[in-house]
């Protein structure tokens, strides 16, 4: 096996591990609990992991997914979370090999999908992830290779300020919220990494996602046409799939216009 290979099974791998420690993030902060002690513990029994029982996917599959003292199903969205997290860590690498842009979008990335799992579970995006991510995405900006601080300040104002005027409009036509602060302070997070020049394709990939899935999901359920379904996941979803084919999407759109 060549060195390339390896790295790139080495991304894979670390990917699945940051994976693990993002699982402890979705559950602890929204519960406003530490994401440093006390150590994992079930959630059922409370007996503490041990690092054997902790080992990404692996301990899952070893534990045919049960806690070993208790025997509670563990859910599956924990290996999930760590195979989608090992893939996209894989396809980064594949992009820009063992670099400081592979590094930076990673962590974009991986906030996207910590975000979205939580705003799934809880309908809330917190402010610690969302606006250090706006900082962080300004920061980004000032290293060479990267989308310029003035790009980013356009994209973090014309993300929040274009769905804050959504929101704005919505509420006074209906007299109902429809869209959360957090969604807000999401898509600006989004500009201040991507840029304001991809925005548009974002919501729009973001709406017609949401639509068929939300519509989908509440003809299967049975709920009514009001209620909330987070949007938040679907927002990352379009700025992801515009990172890796926003060249394609593009020339698709333009096709069909």
């Amino acid at each position: 096996m060549d060195i390339g290979s390896f790295m790139a099974i080495a991304s894979f791998l670390f990917g699945m591990i940051i994976g693990s420690f993002m699982n402890v993030c979705i559950y602890r902060i929204p519960l406003k609990k530490s994401i440093i002690s006390p150590p994992s513990s079930c959630t059922n029994c409370g007996n503490k992991i041990r690092f054997y029982d902790n080992i990404p996917l692996i301990s899952y599959l070893l534990l045919s997914g049960k806690c070993r003292y208790c025997g509670q199903r563990i859910a599956l969205i924990y290996p999930a979370v760590e195979i989608l997290t090992g893939l996209l860590s894989f396809l980064l690498f594949i992009r820009y090999g063992p670099s400081y842009q592979y590094l930076f979008f990673f962590l974009f990335i991986a906030t996207l999908v910590t975000i979205s799992f939580i705003d799934i579970h809880h309908t809330i995006i917190p402010d610690v992830l969302s606006i250090t991510g706006i900082i962080a995405g300004w920061a980004v900006s000032i290293v060479p290779g990267h989308i310029s601080l003035v790009n980013s300040l356009i994209g973090t104002i014309a993300g929040g300020g274009s769905l804050f005027l959504v929101a704005f409009i919505y509420e006074r036509i209906t007299g109902r919220p429809g869209m959360g602060g957090g969604d807000i302070k999401l898509l600006a997070m989004i500009g201040a990494w991507m840029g304001w020049r991809p925005l548009p394709l974002i919501v729009l990939i973001s709406s017609l996602t949401g639509a068929i899935v939300g519509i989908a999901f509440l003809l299967i359920a049975g709920k009514n046409f009001r209620t909330r379904i987070p949007f938040g996941p679907f927002l990352s979803l379009g700025a992801i799939l515009y990172f890796f084919f926003g060249h394609q999407i593009t020339i698709w759109y333009y096709q069909i216009l």
